[in-house]
């Protein structure tokens, strides 16, 4: 089975990005199941039901989100309702949604966790220790298991890796909008990526129009922030999955660019 997983959807380049490279992408990786983390799908901040309908008519199995989740107020009328959108595990008991979900596909179950990490970020409950429990959960369905893992800090996306490696297939990094350069397969099976990238503006800083933030660091004043135009981006990786035992067997590391009007 071969898994593609897309970095952060930002605003509406990021959604053109999505219908300009995904279908291409799936026909030359060969693709079975297609997962996205789309937290920053609406104007760079959350989602709503029209976007996430978009997305999946784009051939998009299955919505992950983030820190921004809440961003988009209206997702506590229809979170519930869609079985395809989860938000992080980690949040508190009460919280709208699910944190874990599964992917039907030719007779099997592909099953998905979203965690988000604590440093630098609201003070969840430790993804760590709860990451067990819902692997446990899922686990009585399937051996195929992703992990997105919204996080902030390196150091805290690393030590999840080699924390559940060899109890899940993968562990992706997502929240900082660049494409790290240390996908492996970890010791026991697992594979491993600190961060997937960001599908959107190429020409921004991390989707933001780029003189903004330039001007905010220069200023320290607040600004709005407005997604970029010009070329358009995809990050992704795609993982070759043994059926059978559900450990990775590769993954392979997307970018693709295109200078593309709206």
């Amino acid at each position: 089975m071969n898994i593609l997983f897309i970095g952060d959807i930002f605003g509406n380049p990021g959604r053109n990005a999505i219908r300009y490279f995904l279908k291409d992408l799936k026909k030359e990786y060969s693709v079975d199941v297609t997962i996205a983390n789309a937290e920053n799908s609406a104007g760079g901040k959350g989602i709503t039901r029209v976007i996430a309908n978009e997305l999946f008519a784009e051939g998009i199995d299955f919505l992950t989100m983030g820190n921004h989740v809440w961003d988009q107020r209206s997702i506590t009328s229809f979170i519930d309702e869609e079985p395809r959108l989860i938000r992080p595990a980690n949040y508190p008991i009460g919280a709208p949604g699910k944190g874990y979900g599964f992917i039907r596909v030719e007779g099997q179950k592909v099953g998905v966790l979203n965690l988000s990490g604590r440093v630098y970020l609201p003070p969840l409950d430790d993804p760590f220790s709860m990451s067990i429990r819902w692997i446990n959960e899922l686990a009585k369905e399937t051996s195929i298991i992703i992990v997105d893992i919204h996080a902030e800090a390196t150091s805290e996306k690393i030590a999840l890796g080699w924390f559940l490696d060899g109890k899940v297939t993968a562990v992706l990094g997502t929240h900082t909008h660049v494409q790290t350069a240390d996908a492996r397969i970890l010791n026991n099976g697992t594979a491993y990526i600190t961060d997937v990238g960001m599908t959107g503006p190429r020409d921004s800083v991390l989707g933001v129009k780029k003189e903004l933030i330039i001007n905010r660091f220069l200023t320290q004043m607040p600004v709005k922030f407005e997604a970029a135009s010009g070329p358009i981006q995809i990050n992704a990786v795609v993982i070759n999955v043994d059926d059978r035992t559900g450990k990775a067997l590769h993954i392979t590391p997307i970018q693709k660019t295109a200078d593309v009007k709206e």
